[in-house]
């Protein structure tokens, strides 16, 4: 199992926009990804300066374009094809731009073009951009280890004389529940390491190192709207319980109690309510400033129930420790330091312990399944970081585009990738380089993985109601993407003589329900494609 090693600078950042950053390296410390075959890393970018969902409830849509959905399933040649995605486009076009493509991966040809080679916002199947990268640069074995170093040595009555340095590497699914087949949720794993190496007491604090990533937490062209989002959450190398959480504020006796799920402790947090004895009611209010600090206030009747606020983190790399004093004192482990803190391991730090991620075949499942914005963002920046340069968006850009015209001979520039998600109004694709994508991961030995990521046309995930009953159930596999302003559908499907296609439909406009509809039929015209 090769190791490679890599690093940035964390600093605060403040949930609003922030402009482009220049790479920077750092030859000190770094925490670890272990990658499951040896494959040459792509070339480090140099320094210079780059480039500085939901969606809202959805109308009524017409059931007519439903039902002619469903009658697609005879024979489609190839003069009915090209008329019936023209009519298609048609219909949706006056209202917003189109970017479709389809090709034939059994022949090579090109079935259909529309605008194939313009720049269009992708929304989610940028995910398939992130994913194959991320396959690419680590294998389906890949995983990503969360490390606890010390800062001391270890007397002989257990007590640790320093720090313990929680180190982040980017896992993003380090959570409060268990994520690996022994059913031990990874910080419980950590605490029970940490007291077997032989430490009873930490007379210091818990330190979070997030260093691995650039310290901006918000990807530029991230909506400012977005960012109390849970989809929206916060960047770092160091995430846990992908930076959400739930404060629980419940009467006791003459004040209010406040605990958190997942379990953390040690985080700075104001507590301002007041109770008011025999009342039933509450009004709370929560917010956090700009050290991370939570501040609660409001009032609470002795007699009410508990209230649950749910908010995204600011500072994720406290959070995550806060998640290891709370289960080292679990575990009866003392930590004399009341307040976790930011900061940076020092250079060959003694490891104590560290637990490693699922592999990358379960995340990229679980990322491509849900459309997880979180699981995509840290992958975005792992390859940058295992690469051997600073794990920013921007040198993860960079390496895209290598990926892209080195492996998959995408022109170059014809993909821009502000983040990893899609989420981004920066981001940019064009349809026919996601084909090119597609076509070059089924001739890779992670493609299978790949394809078997992406949801099913009536049956999985964000395909499982659409395009049912016909052709396409259970044949197309797709990435779905949806923003206000973007719709998109990328993948592969199998044509009724056994031809094997890849296509990209991208939609950038408002009437994005209308052209999902539009989408569904294309795809089941694929499925009933014959030649």
């Amino acid at each position: 199992m090769n190791r490679v090693i890599f690093s940035s600078l964390l600093a605060l950042a403040l949930p609003i926009h922030l402009g482009a950053m220049t790479p920077v390296q750092y030859a000190t410390s770094r925490p670890t990804i272990a990658v499951d075959a040896t494959r040459p890393a792509p070339a480090v970018p140099g320094k210079k300066k780059g480039k500085k969902t939901k969606a809202s409830a959805k109308p009524a849509v017409s059931t007519t374009a439903h039902a002619s959905t469903s009658r697609a399933v005879g024979a489609v040649g190839a003069d009915a094809l090209d008329a019936q995605f023209r009519s298609v486009l048609n219909r949706t076009g006056s209202k917003g731009k189109w970017g479709v493509i389809v090709i034939s991966l059994s022949s090579g040809d090109t079935l259909f073009n529309h605008h194939g080679d313009d720049q269009l916002l992708p929304a989610s199947t940028m995910k398939l951009f992130t994913s194959a990268m991320a396959l690419d640069r680590f294998g389906v074995g890949g995983h990503f280890e969360t490390e606890v170093l010390r800062a001391g040595a270890i007397g002989t009555d257990g007590t640790l004389r320093g720090d313990l340095i929680l180190r982040g590497a980017g896992d993003p699914m380090l959570a409060g529940k268990a994520t690996d087949e022994a059913g031990e949720p990874p910080m419980e794993a950590l605490a029970r390491r940490i007291s077997e190496a032989g430490i009873r007491r930490v007379s210091g604090t818990i330190v979070a190192d997030a260093s691995a990533f650039e310290e901006r937490r918000i990807p530029d062209g991230w909506k400012k709207k977005y960012l109390q989002a849970g989809y929206a959450a916060r960047v770092s190398a160091l995430s846990f319980n992908e930076n959400k959480i739930t404060m629980i504020v419940r009467p006791d006796g003459d004040h209010a109690a406040v605990s958190f799920n997942p379990a953390v402790s040690g985080l700075p947090l104001t507590n301002e309510v007041k109770i008011q004895k025999g009342a039933r009611g509450s009004r709370i209010s929560f917010k956090q400033d700009s050290t991370g600090t939570m501040i609660v206030r409001g009032t609470m009747g002795s007699l009410a129930p508990q209230r649950d606020l749910y908010f995204v983190v600011e500072r994720p790399e406290l959070f995550a420790a806060g998640a290891l004093r709370a289960a080292l004192i679990s575990r009866g482990v003392t930590v004399d330091g009341a307040t976790v803190r930011a900061g940076r391991a020092v250079v060959d730090a003694p490891r104590v312990t560290s637990v490693a991620s699922p592999s990358l075949e379960k995340i990229v499942t679980q990322m491509n399944g849900e459309s997880n914005n979180h699981f995509a963002e840290l992958l975005f920046r792992d390859v940058a970081h295992g690469s051997g340069s600073a794990g920013t968006a921007e040198n993860a850009n960079v390496l895209l585009g290598r990926f892209l015209t080195e492996k998959a001979r995408v022109a170059p520039k014809a993909v821009f990738a502000a983040d990893g998600s899609g989420l981004s109004t920066l981001d940019r694709v064009t349809p026919r380089a996601m084909v090119q994508l597609l076509s070059y991961a089924k001739k890779t030995a992670w493609g299978p993985v790949f394809e078997a990521s992406l949801p099913v046309a009536g049956r999985t995930e964000t395909l499982r109601k659409r395009m049912k009953w016909t052709s396409a159930m259970g044949n197309l596999h797709a990435k779905t993407g949806t923003t206000n302003d973007v719709a998109s559908l990328g993948g592969y499907v199998t044509s009724k003589t056994g031809e094997l296609l890849a296509f990209s439909f991208i939609y950038n406009g408002r009437d994005r329900w209308r052209a999902k509809d539009s989408m569904d039929q294309m795809g089941v015209a694929l499925a009933s494609f014959s030649r």
